[in-house]
């Protein structure tokens, strides 16, 4: 199983945990690990400040064009 790198860039921003977990869990099968950040915690003061950066989906850097072009590749 690939590993994440150190260097994530954010590829897209939902206001859905369940949608970026869809989204991520595609990339994964396509061979790109991705990582969903910013779900809610159990610390409200937490939960406060990641809800103005929505659920963010990140992959390794050099990643980055393959997964941009899956996520904007209509499925049918």
């Amino acid at each position: 199983m690939a590993k994440i790198n150190e260097e994530f860039k954010t590829v897209a921003v939902y206001s859905s945990e369940v949608e970026a977990e869809i989204n991520a869990g595609m990339l994964r099968a396509n061979g790109i690990p991705a990582e969903v950040f910013g779900v809610s915690s159990s610390y409200p003061s937490i939960n406060a400040v990641m809800k103005n950066q929505g659920v963010q989906v990140k992959v390794n850097a050099e990643d980055y064009d393959t997964a941009m072009e899956l996520l904007n590749t209509p499925q049918d």
